[in-house]
């Protein structure tokens, strides 16, 4: 048992589906399976939530930062509200300390949200993500997906089959800190 204090989660391909990529189309966002009811749960139990997504199409030239916003809007309207949303605009060949696995994202979240590090979850569907998470010296749970790779699964710690068990793996593993 430990204590959690806020649950981050990754955008693209964990609460909403990827399709099309770099989506700049607010009226195309789609929830996972799961993803309202793990988010709704979280927040039925006093869990803050947030979003901590890398965004490089905007960095590649193919999203603005308006329409990643207005993606990231409709997110809220399907899926959350969310306590704080955190994304890198970086394209990945640029050094920046935000874009995942570095820790930036994660920070800056747990930073928005006054939680320790230590004591947020952080779940995503790459071993980007639960880098990002580990780098941060948060707890990752890496989700399967259709694009989940075996050596992803080996290489981490923990994982669940979806976004949903990884929301029921939070609250049967955290410690209530108001008993």
């Amino acid at each position: 048992m430990f204590t959690v204090n806020a649950v981050l989660f990754d955008r693209d391909h964990t609460i909403t589906v990827d399709d099309p990529p770099y989506n700049g189309d607010p009226a195309l966002v789609r929830p996972m399976p799961g993803a309202v009811r793990a988010v709704a749960r979280l927040r039925a139990a006093g869990i803050p939530v947030g979003v901590v997504t890398n965004q490089a199409g905007i960095g590649l030239g193919m999203l603005t930062a308006e329409q990643v916003e207005k993606v990231n809007a409709r997110v809220d309207e399907l899926v959350g509200p969310f306590d704080t949303w955190q994304y890198c605009p970086h394209s990945p060949v640029e050094e920046c300390s935000c874009r995942k696995p570095a820790p930036g994202l994660i920070l800056r979240a747990c930073d928005a949200l006054d939680v320790d590090p230590r004591t947020a979850v952080v779940v995503g569907d790459t071993v980007m993500d639960v880098g990002a998470a580990e780098s941060a010296g948060a707890t990752g749970i890496l989700v399967m997906t259709d694009r989940t790779r075996p050596s992803e699964i080996k290489r981490s710690r923990l994982v669940c089959r979806d976004v949903l068990s990884a929301a029921d793996w939070v609250l049967a593993t955290r410690q209530d800190v108001s008993a």
